[in-house]
């Protein structure tokens, strides 16, 4: 949404909104990092884990999670009162990633939440961002008794090209979480830019 031109408008311009998309795999802390960081109380579309989905819904590593997401998480963050930025986190399961091209529409980027206890669960995302051409970090959360990597071995073990960010992060905080977002919204800056360089020199 751009700015009102002050030249033809003398109020107050429009507010410009960002879009940020939340993914990852089932369990990786997606729904946490939104209600960390969230200035309003989050949107949450949380379902406890039935017998059947356990049965579909592999728990390895993460057997204590008693809920899960079906449709989507949303939070708000107002940078300022001509800067929104809208957090939708995507469900993690296989069976719902039929929404995600709906989700994305629109969107700046997207943080891939990575959990090194099934760091597997992050490749989805990652391709199909990678498909999208949509500018994306991962962020790798720092679960509580989870062995910590580098950020280069977790690199390495997703294949990831060398510009794409890879933090870690404590989903439960704030400052981290925040901290996560301003390195998306940076990273994108930085290819919209270079996108645009490369167009004007051709």
């Amino acid at each position: 949404m751009p700015f009102v031109d002050s030249d033809h408008d003398s109020g107050p311009a429009t507010p410009m909104s960002i879009k940020i998309l939340i993914a990852g795999g089932f369990g990786a802390g997606k729904t946490t990092l939104v209600s960390s960081v969230s200035e309003i109380k989050p949107l949450r579309t949380e379902e406890v884990l039935s017998e059947p989905s356990i049965l579909v819904d592999a728990i390895d590593g993460v057997e204590n999670k008693s809920t899960t997401t079906v449709a989507m998480d949303f939070g708000r963050i107002t940078v300022r009162d001509d800067l929104v930025i809208y957090l939708f986190g995507t469900p993690g399961q296989h069976r719902f990633w039929f929404m995600w091209d709906e989700l994305s529409f629109g969107a700046l980027g997207a943080v891939v939440m990575a959990d090194t206890r099934r760091l597997a669960d992050s490749f989805p995302s990652v391709d199909y961002f990678e498909r999208c051409d949509l500018p994306f970090v991962v962020a790798v959360n720092c679960f509580d008794g989870a062995r910590r990597y580098r950020p280069e071995a977790v690199r390495a073990a997703l294949d990831l090209d060398p510009g794409v960010p890879v933090v870690l992060c404590d989903a439960r905080q704030r400052s981290s979480s925040r901290d996560v977002l301003v390195i998306l919204v940076e990273h994108a800056i930085k290819l919209l830019t270079d996108d645009k360089r490369a167009v004007t020199s051709r």
